[in-house]
């Protein structure tokens, strides 16, 4: 049978149907498309959270060395332990499956900081397993980040408690220092002796005040002052915020005061020496959390809240300020130099028993904190 020239050109000139192929074609590169999404959307989220399974235990790494061991630093200490910890928790999970941290992941790059790698890759077993690379030849691939976190000196402090005891200072005339020993830089008479104490102020090399870690655990019994002489253990009542009388004293002692104190600020004392309110809101405080304890072998306090009420914070003030100003005779008012954190442990008599542990600070407003601070501040620095 003959075909007509003609009909066959018709044939093969007739589009018709060739939107079905490219609809076919559209279809297909879309659906692929839109499955590689799924892959690239599954790394993007695995990327997020392993960073954040790295920062949970850069600050946990960081949170051990300042309240368990700031001196260890092996595979087995706190630091190391409590980073891998909570880097691998559960809820740091990277879709769904834990990350993988070894001792070796978490490091140490400089005295106060920690550094956490987590992965999840092919050498370490747990790899990601994409929905459509496979197509393309990638059946695994690696994840992983790394985080840093700091445990940086606080520049200011809130919540703290309305008295102040003096800051450490190297003793010259009794030996070492001791609670019992006495600021002196003069005679009686007011005369330079030849040994004086000295006091290095806080963001000065050599600074002689109190150390979150070297303090540690340090029983110290304070008590109102009843002489001429400075005494370590010598409370100071002050005003908080402007607000005077026994009443605010006591409330502020048994809750959080939010005013801001700094370093080098002047803080007013309270008339008299608040005996009876101190004792009322001492015992005010201790019923928030009246099993709480000092673990003498692990040198901090138990507790079941987090954190215990009874672990505070207190300013410290500069003795020589103190000294050339009130100690003789001038108008002059209490300079704040340091804070320190204590546990306390309740009432003797008249006088308060507390330990020295470390505290949480804060930073507030511009400038770097003064080297030697004793409140320290959690921050991610990378």
């Amino acid at each position: 049978m003959k075909r007509h020239p003609r009909r066959i050109r018709r044939l093969r000139d007739n589009e018709r149907g060739m939107m079905l192929v490219f609809a076919g074609l559209g279809l297909i590169a879309f659906m692929s498309a839109s499955a590689l999404a799924l892959d690239v959307g599954m790394f993007m989220a695995a990327r997020s959270q392993s960073q954040a399974a790295a920062d949970a235990g850069a600050l946990a790494g960081a949170v051990a060395l300042v309240y368990d061991n700031w001196d260890d630093r092996s595979a087995a200490g706190p630091a190391v332990q409590s980073a891998i910890k909570a880097a691998t928790n559960e809820s740091n999970a990277v879709m769904s499956k834990p990350v993988s941290v070894l001792p070796g992941d978490v490091t140490f790059p400089a005295i106060d900081k920690v550094r956490v790698r987590v992965q999840r890759t092919a050498g370490r077993g747990n790899p990601l397993l994409p929905f459509i690379a496979p197509m393309f030849g990638v059946n695994e691939v690696d994840m992983g980040a790394v985080a840093t976190a700091q445990a940086a000196p606080a520049n200011a402090m809130t919540c703290v408690k309305p008295f102040t005891i003096p800051d450490r200072w190297e003793e010259h005339q009794t030996g070492a220092w001791d609670p019992e020993d006495s600021f002196d830089l003069t005679d009686d008479k007011g005369n330079p002796i030849a040994n004086p104490d000295v006091y290095i102020p806080v963001g000065t090399p050599g600074y002689t005040g109190y150390d979150s870690q070297r303090d540690r655990g340090v029983r110290v019994t304070i008590k109102a002052s009843n002489d001429s002489k400075l005494y370590p253990s010598f409370y100071y009542p002050f005003d908080i915020n402007g607000e005077t009388g026994a009443d605010p004293y006591r409330w502020n002692i048994a809750n959080c005061n939010t005013t801001i104190l700094k370093p080098q600020q002047l803080i007013t004392t309270e008339p008299g020496n608040m005996v009876g309110p101190t004792k009322q809101g001492i015992a005010d405080l201790v019923a928030l959390d009246p099993d709480a304890y000092w673990d003498e072998t692990a040198q901090k306090p138990v507790s079941k809240m987090h954190p215990s009420p009874r672990v505070v914070t207190i300013p410290v003030f500069d003795p020589v300020y103190y000294y050339t100003g009130k100690m003789n005779g001038k108008n002059a008012d209490l300079k704040v130099a340091n804070f320190i954190g204590i546990f306390i442990e309740g009432m003797v008599g008249d006088e308060v028993v507390a330990r020295i542990t470390p505290v949480p600070g804060i930073l507030n407003g511009s400038g770097p904190a003064p080297q030697g601070m004793f409140p320290k501040v959690i921050v991610l620095v990378q």
